[in-house]
């Protein structure tokens, strides 16, 4: 890693980073934590998640800081009242379900606190409600539903679809909307500054931490955005080499204790 480097905010992606693969937050990435907060280091969250997905989060960690939920769609205090808000603008939103259906993709919709679909059974519905600790409304289309989306998911177990949608969606929508696999199944998109590389950058202003004073953690694509606004960037291992080669270092897989070995390795010492 070179020279010591001061680390005032570490920035972790959740899903795939800072919780196992069985969505476990586990005790030794909860004393890593408590570790940084002794040290000095402040701590924040980032996910594709709504904040309302990662309240079980809040406690065990002992945030403090803003949580951005939807890839910084919405920001949120521990008590989840708004700090700020970007929608997707209602003819991006359109055009993006239009896309997401024409490659097969399942849709769901974020709205305030409300995750709508249209189908109950579809992938991945009964995991992510179980991920995030609640049900989604079931309702007949997204009419009517289109002026305050906070992000839209197109949703396929067939990867290489869910990659070309994402392709597709990134070149008719240009600067105007943003959209990143947050997982290989999922497709997110969501308002133009609404990515976690805007997140980094509300952070080090709202806290006052000078970017590169900031590490960023995390193992997707989406991720990435991040990495190139933090002063030190960590892969996961389970993240792709194409993640990976744009990371400054790399360190276990979300199975192995991955995040917590990150913490101990590459941000405490920064202190000791």
């Amino acid at each position: 890693m070179g020279e010591k480097r001061k680390i005032s905010l570490v920035v972790a992606d959740v899903d795939g980073t800072l919780v196992t693969e069985q969505k476990v937050l586990t005790e030794r990435a909860q004393a890593a934590v408590r570790a940084m907060h002794r040290a000095g280091i402040r701590f924040a969250i980032t996910s594709g998640r709504p904040p309302r997905g990662m309240a079980m989060l809040f406690d065990a960690l002992a945030l403090g800081t803003p949580i951005a939920g939807f890839n910084g769609g919405l920001f949120v205090r521990r008590d989840l009242s708004i700090l700020e808000q970007k929608t997707v603008e209602p003819d991006i939103a359109r055009q993006g379900l239009a896309l997401i259906r024409e490659h097969g993709l399942d849709a769901w919709v974020y709205s305030g606190n409300d995750w709508l679909i249209t189908q109950s059974g579809a992938p991945h519905v009964a995991r992510e409600a179980w991920t995030v600790k609640f049900e989604p409304t079931v309702v007949a289309d997204f009419d009517g539903r289109l002026d305050t989306v906070a992000k839209i998911v197109g949703v396929s177990d067939d990867l290489d679809r869910v990659r070309r949608c994402e392709a597709d969606a990134q070149a008719a929508f240009g600067e105007r909307a943003t959209a990143n696999r947050s997982q290989p199944y999922y497709l997110d998109v969501t308002h133009k500054d609404a990515n976690k590389g805007a997140v980094v950058a509300y952070l080090s202003a709202h806290l006052a931490v000078p970017s590169e004073e900031i590490a960023t953690i995390g193992d997707q694509p989406n991720d990435v955005l991040m990495f190139k606004r933090s002063g030190l960037s960590i892969a996961m291992g389970n993240a792709s080499d194409q993640v990976k080669a744009q990371a400054d270092v790399t360190t276990a897989s979300y199975n192995d204790e991955g995040f917590a070995k990150a913490i101990e390795r590459f941000v405490l010492p920064s202190v000791s």
